[in-house]
């Protein structure tokens, strides 16, 4: 990625990260919010700058601080953690700029299908043991097979927020 972030493996911190969404109705009078509490991850950076890994959540780790509404998204109307336990964003390739941005490619997975997905991500920090970016991009949960809609309130695309901070793994002797 950068000179200051060094080749090896990253693991991520869950108690430094965050991954939050945020949806509106059609009406846009009411935007639904949620964090992940659940979250997980690791990378690898490459001597060519280039990283991979994946982060997970934990599906049913969704908190909108209404315990009716994340049973109901929970469930197999959304994203189904009964049968599909986690949402895996597995980066394929990011490549950071001299600006302090990273072009992130990969592929997110929930309720069991995958689709290409992209990211640009921004440098928060970075020292030789610790990086932590941030991102936000826009997701259409429909292509995921979360089509319930009733009444027609909620369309659009959801956006997704993360923070996401990792410590480097010290090597293997």
């Amino acid at each position: 990625m950068t000179a200051a972030i060094e080749t090896g493996s990253w693991e991520l911190d869950p108690a430094l990260s965050t991954v939050a969404i945020a949806h509106r109705t059609i009406w846009g009078l009411v935007t639904v919010k949620g964090t992940f509490t659940g979250v997980t991850g690791q990378g690898e950076v490459k001597a060519d700058g280039t990283a991979h890994g994946t982060v997970t959540l934990d599906a049913a780790s969704l908190d909108t601080k209404n315990a009716k509404r994340d049973k109901h998204l929970h469930g197999s109307d959304f994203f189904d953690a009964e049968n599909h336990p986690t949402i895996v964003f597995s980066v394929q390739n990011a490549t950071a700029g001299q600006d302090g941005t990273v072009d992130v490619t990969g592929q997110l997975t929930a309720r069991g299908i995958t689709r290409p997905q992209t990211a640009t991500a921004h440098i928060a920090a970075a020292d030789t043991d610790a990086i932590t970016i941030t991102t936000e991009f826009t997701v259409d949960r429909n292509q995921f097979g979360m089509e319930w809609n009733q009444l027609g309130m909620i369309r659009g695309l959801t956006t997704v927020t993360a923070k996401l901070a990792f410590t480097r793994t010290p090597a293997q002797a």
